[in-house]
């Protein structure tokens, strides 16, 4: 829809050299029984370079396979062929069940990572249940960048197999100067059996 001020359309007229709006959708990723969810700069249309500054990743009703297991992604510095990126991270997250019998806020180090190259955890002891599904958002910061570490986010809920509600928090950094172009979803057993990840670029930051 163009803006219309004093009877112009100042939109149409070329007044903006962008749309408006900070958030571009990139790729949308659609899982159906599937082992992994990947986002590689240049394949299948995807962005993962300097174009943008800021990535946010979505993940939206992701659905294990197998009960019980734990969400995570990994990072590629070679277009994907290799996930083994080293990092260093935090971990909290607060939980409460569905029966009001217990609840909590708490450091979870042993989601940690200290320079390990092993899978990231997003949030962890999900659920199958039918209805059983976890949502949140992962940013990655300026992962073209040749001469500084790659800082990421994430915040995240999850419903665990014992009905309980968890929200995540992750914090940490790719500890490599090299550009990172690949990232990689998965759960550490079992497909993803489905669920919508989305990844934006985040301009003019």
């Amino acid at each position: 829809m163009a803006i219309i001020s004093n009877a112009v359309t100042i939109a149409d007229a070329g007044a903006f050299s962008v749309g408006l709006g900070s958030m571009v959708l990139i790729k949308t990723l659609t899982a159906s029984s599937s082992a992994t969810l990947t986002f590689v700069n240049g394949a299948s249309s995807v962005v993962l370079n300097s174009t943008y500054p800021i990535y946010k990743f979505e993940f939206i009703g992701i659905h294990p396979q197998t009960d019980n297991v734990d969400f995570s992604f990994n990072l590629s510095v070679d277009t994907g062929s290799n996930y083994n990126v080293s990092k260093t991270s935090t971990n909290f997250a607060s939980f409460h069940d569905e029966g009001d019998g217990d609840a909590g806020l708490g450091y979870e180090s042993s989601l940690d990572l200290a320079n390990g190259t092993g899978e990231q955890i997003i949030y962890h002891n999900t659920g199958n249940d039918n209805d059983q599904a976890a949502s949140g958002e992962l940013f990655l910061y300026n992962p073209s960048s040749t001469a500084f570490v790659k800082h990421f986010m994430a915040t995240s809920n999850d419903p665990q197999h014992s009905n309980v509600t968890a929200n995540h928090f992750v914090g940490g950094y790719g500890n490599t100067t090299s550009a990172i172009d690949g990232i990689r979803f998965k759960f550490d057993s079992g497909n993803i059996d489905s669920g919508i990840i989305k990844l934006y670029g985040i301009k003019d930051s």
